[in-house]
């Protein structure tokens, strides 16, 4: 099991600051975040970087796959004019240099492994390695969360003491099974999703619930009324 905060920084701070940004995730630091989540990927040369969708539209001014540019590619766009003017010139961050910041700001870190179709063992392996590589032993410990269960199966086995959250949008038939499979410690639903009954079924279990993505207050209450153990909001200061 992970210690868990009551908020986590979603994708940093992304309601206040470009999302998945070196920028986002100070903005969460200064905010008094203890930990943050972010989504890691693959670009066409195997580099992993920091990016939630598959297409650079929404969030750059690129366009087409994320999977389809070099890193150098990547790093010429620019990730924050579409938020606001005042962050222009944010880049696209690697995977390394998060976890340097994260490192650097004392945020414990939910990382979230985002695979393409047909990379998902690879998406998975690499970012581990990343991760591993970087992250020292003394550090909080990292929570490793994805959607897809080959990923999971992977972190598994290349990182066993790091805990693995399983993703889903409501908790499904067949959850415990799933969970048991990749050895999860969490789940983590669309808290549009989530009732009382269905919180109680997985914490009886043994299992935290993490709701996603909760922007209001007064849910956020709710919802640890509930027994959510934690909430990804992107406004951390005020969920």
């Amino acid at each position: 099991m992970i210690d868990l905060p009551p908020v986590i920084g979603h994708r940093g701070a992304a309601g206040l600051a470009p999302e998945n940004t070196l920028a986002s995730f100070r903005r969460a630091a200064a905010l008094g975040v203890a930990m943050v989540e972010f989504d890691a990927r693959l670009t066409a040369d195997r580099q992993p970087v920091v990016f939630h969708d598959d297409t650079l539209e929404r969030t750059t001014d690129g366009a087409g796959a994320v999977a389809a540019r070099s890193l150098a590619e990547l790093k010429r766009l620019d990730a924050g004019s579409w938020f606001a003017p005042q962050f222009g010139g944010e880049r696209i961050a690697t995977l390394d240099e998060v976890l340097i910041l994260c490192l650097t700001l004392g945020l414990g870190i939910n990382l979230e492994i985002k695979p393409d179709r047909g990379r998902e063992a690879e998406t998975a392996r690499v970012v581990l390695a990343c991760a591993a590589g970087r992250w020292p032993a003394s550090a909080p410990v990292p929570l490793v969360s994805s959607f897809i269960g080959d990923c999971l199966a992977v972190a598994r086995e290349q990182a066993p003491a790091w805990p693995r959250g399983l993703l889903v949008e409501g908790v499904p038939e067949g959850w415990r099974d799933r969970a048991a499979e990749y050895g999860c410690t969490a789940i983590h639903a669309d808290h549009r999703r989530l009732d009382r009954e269905a919180v109680a079924e997985v914490r009886n279990s043994g299992l935290s619930v993490l709701a996603y993505t909760v922007n209001d207050a007064a849910r956020a209450l709710e919802l640890r009324g509930m027994g959510v153990c934690s909430v990804f909001s992107d406004y951390p200061q005020s969920s």
